[in-house]
């Protein structure tokens, strides 16, 4: 059985920094192309970012980028979202998912695993 989960959400002031972690157990995790994407509430899911098997190749919308560094250890089966200089506006909830797609991809439905989330509030 399949098990997505994220960790290290948590409460922040503005211009702080959290580290969320994903884990995934039951695949082969270094087969796995994984994204990150959060929903705010009463807003649409959005990709944030995502990461190919082997760390070539990432993707980061332009809201996060030179903020947000996503990162694997496939030895660890780990995904990692290091987020600085967070803003009131990055309060979320963070999914992580799994996709068999050889390339890292924002767009949600090619992705077959997701977590629970791990909330994400930032206050000003």
């Amino acid at each position: 059985q399949v098990q997505v989960v994220e960790s290290g959400g948590g409460l922040v002031q503005a211009g702080g920094s959290l580290r969320l972690s994903c884990t995934a157990s039951g695949l082969s995790f270094g087969d796995w192309a994984m994204g990150w994407f959060r929903q705010a509430p009463g807003k649409e899911r959005e990709a944030i970012s995502c990461i190919d098997q082997r760390s070539f190749s990432t993707y980061y919308t332009d809201s996060v980028k030179g903020r947000f560094t996503v990162s694997r250890d496939n030895a660890k089966n780990t995904l990692y979202l290091q987020m600085n200089s967070l803003r009131p506006e990055d309060t979320a909830m963070y999914f992580c998912a799994a996709t068999t797609l050889l390339v890292c991809t924002s767009s949600q439905s090619p992705y077959h695993y997701w977590g629970q989330g791990t909330q994400v509030t930032v206050s000003s």
